[in-house]
Parts: C-alpha cells; structure tokens; sequence
C-alpha cells in the first residue's frame, strides 16, 4: 500500500486518481503524440519532452476505462520511471494533498480487476474516494519494452 505523505492529484473519466508527488517528474499541457506501430494499445506513441523522446500511456486505456469521444484534450503526467521518464495521459491535474492523516484502504472487492491491479488502496475524502495508482504496476510491461 502507499504510505502517507504528498499525493498529486488528477482526473481519468471523472474519477479522482493519486500518485505520490515524488514520482511525478512534471505536468505538461497536452502535446503533440507520434504514433509507434507494434506497441501495446496502452501505448499512445511518444512524446518530444525538450530533446527526449518519452513514451505516452493512454492511461485511461490502461485502467480498463471505456474509451470517451467527448474527452477534453488530455495532459502529461511526467512520472520518473526506472528507465527514465514516461507519460501518463490524464484528463485533468489537481492538487497536491497530505495523506499522512488520512486512512489509506485496501482497494474494495467491486472495483473492476483491470482497475483494481494498478491500484495500490484508496483513501476516502470530503470530495470523494481518492484512488492510489501504483505506478509500478501501471508502467510494468510497458517502459521496458525499448530496453
């Protein structure tokens, strides 16, 4: 599970997601996605992050969300993967919130299994359950695919 501390914040398909605010390298606004044949569909292509080529996960895509033909332009979530950075696609960023206080739980037995495996607990909040996403789980199989 994730341990308390800084959590940046972000919206996929409504839904309020988190991921410890040392792992995020940066946001940026949406850019420009070259498409890479014989990738993973998780894989939306690679991104130009000033000079270095980046890999985008379609993350909604990966967490098993039905794709929307009505979703806003997305942003990167720069993350500091092993390998270097990967992007994650997001809808919307947040705030970045204190957890330390706040009970992390286990991820509920209803949550969809695609949904359910790269979360890493969720975390009830006045404005809703915060979903902890495990970067690892969610870039595993992915980042390495180059290497």
């Amino acid at each position: 599970m994730t341990a308390p501390g800084k959590i940046c914040t972000f919206r996929v398909h409504g839904l309020l997601f988190g991921i410890p605010a040392g792992q995020v390298q940066e946001v940026l606004r949406h850019q420009p996605i070259t498409p890479v044949p014989l990738t993973p569909p998780e894989v939306a292509g690679l991104i130009n992050l000033r000079g270095q080529i980046v890999p985008a996960i379609d993350l909604p895509r990966q967490l098993g969300l039905a794709a929307r033909d009505d979703r806003p332009p997305l942003a990167n979530l720069v993350l500091r993967g092993p390998h270097g950075p990967v992007s994650l696609l997001i809808e919307e960023i947040g705030d970045v919130i204190e957890i330390g206080e706040l009970a992390v739980e286990p991820v509920p037995d209803t949550v969809a299994a695609p949904l359910r495996r790269l979360l890493a607990g969720v975390c009830p909040l006045p404005q809703g359950l915060l979903l902890l996403l495990d970067a690892g789980h969610a870039l595993s199989g992915i980042e390495g695919n180059g290497s």
